[in-house]
């Protein structure tokens, strides 16, 4: 592998890895704001069942 490469492959890697902040207090996609009181926190996994597929 060149420098060259070397370099862009490690610019690349910088660049997504500094999207991956989880020292944000907002939802990713919606920018709203965490907090104590996110309908999210009393979900349950039964409220997420899925189906099986009918075949």
């Amino acid at each position: 592998m060149s420098a060259k490469s070397l370099l862009i492959l490690l610019i690349a890697s910088a660049a997504v890895l500094s999207a991956c902040d989880k020292s944000n207090d907002t939802y990713p996609v919606t920018g709203e704001q965490c907090g104590p009181n996110d309908p999210v926190k009393t979900l349950d996994a039964e409220d997420c069942y899925v189906p099986p597929a009918v075949n």
